[in-house]
């Protein structure tokens, strides 16, 4: 059972940073794309970074230029950097991966994001 467990969670005040982890129970080779979503009150579940496994990145307009997703594949940890906070980065944030075989998506539990000041 693929297990996806994300860290990094926190009270940040408008204009700071924070960094997510997520850590994979398997290689990145099981997968075709990882990636990072979130979920505010109210809101629907958005996608906020993507990376293939060919390393293609996307990103959601209103995180570019502020957020950088990365990967490690030596500590099999997916990470998003998150700079420049406002109060609407405020929401639940979720690791996600795609198997490349099976087409099966993995979800973590998710780690609370809260910008204000």
């Amino acid at each position: 059972q693929v297990q996806l467990v994300e860290s990094g969670g926190g009270v940040v005040q408008p204009g700071g940073s924070l960094r997510l982890s997520c850590v994979f129970s398997e290689s990145f080779l099981r997968f075709i794309a990882m990636g990072w979503y979130r979920q505010a009150p109210g809101k629907q579940r958005e996608m906020v970074a993507r990376v293939t496994a060919q390393g293609i990145i996307n990103y959601v307009d209103s995180v570019k230029g502020r957020f950088t997703i990365s990967r490690d594949s030596a500590k099999n940890t997916v990470y998003l950097q998150m700079n420049s906070l406002k109060p609407e980065d405020t929401a639940v944030y979720f690791c996600n991966a795609e198997d490349r075989r099976t087409a099966n998506v993995y979800w973590g539990l998710g780690t609370q994001v809260t910008v204000s000041s």
